[in-house]
């Protein structure tokens, strides 16, 4: 049986892949697989953001990528988060459904919530759906899709000049890196992220430079040691 073809609204042939049902089945081409923590420097993100300007478009992702690097979540739970789910005094997000459905709640820094305030401030005038959503169109309001978040962080990274890949998920390595260099509890950074155990934890952490690590232990005071058992000169 000779299958359909199918045309875009332009009158193109359309790509199956494009058609709903086209991944069912379909193991992805790197499931299971694990990439060394590459997390992004400060100015790097920044200057990501610099390049979203403040058009609507680029609150949405200033907003978007403020949860993703100040609270540490994946990008899924970020795209599923409500405005009812933000309390700002508190300086706390509801994830509902994290990952295996669990449930809890994380922290953002005032800086986070900066960031993100002018997204919520136009956010209200869209219709009533997921906080970070389609802004223009017949389906403004409905969820933004994890691809466009993807596609247009890469394009913000060309425009600012970032040559590294920039991608939702190094934003939450950053986000644990930066939280173990600060000198917060491994157990604390586990909770925050998520993690089931420890082990995935440490994954994360493994981005942190060689050279901080040399200086860290290098910079560690002599061994408090009785003069009974003193080395001599």
């Amino acid at each position: 049986m000779t299958p359909t073809i199918q045309l875009d609204v332009t009158g193109r042939t359309r790509s199956p892949a494009t058609i709903p049902g086209y991944h069912v089945g379909r193991i992805p081409p790197n499931k299971g697989r694990r990439y060394p923590a590459d997390p992004p420097r400060v100015e790097e993100i920044v200057a990501v953001m610099r390049a979203a300007r403040e058009r609507p478009h680029g609150l949405r992702m200033r907003g978007l990528i403020a949860v993703l690097w100040r609270a540490g979540l994946r990008i899924s739970e970020a795209l599923m988060l409500a405005e009812a789910d933000l309390e700002p005094r508190r300086g706390s997000l509801l994830v509902r459904h994290g990952k295996g459905g669990k449930r809890r709640e994380v922290g953002m820094d005032d800086w986070g919530w900066q960031r993100l305030h002018p997204w919520l401030e136009y956010r209200v005038g869209l219709p009533v759906g997921p906080l970070f959503c389609v802004i223009n169109g017949a389906t403004a309001g409905r969820p933004w899709t994890s691809a466009g978040v993807r596609t247009q962080m890469r394009r913000l990274a060309v425009e600012a000049g970032v040559r590294r890949r920039i991608a939702p998920h190094q934003l939450r390595h950053a986000h644990a890196v930066e939280m173990a260099r600060e000198g917060v509890p491994l157990n604390v950074i586990q909770r925050q992220l998520g993690h089931a155990n420890l082990g995935v934890t440490s994954i994360y952490l493994q981005g942190i430079d060689n050279a901080e690590i040399i200086d860290i232990v290098h910079a560690r005071r002599a061994p408090m040691i009785p003069a009974s058992a003193a080395l001599g000169p």
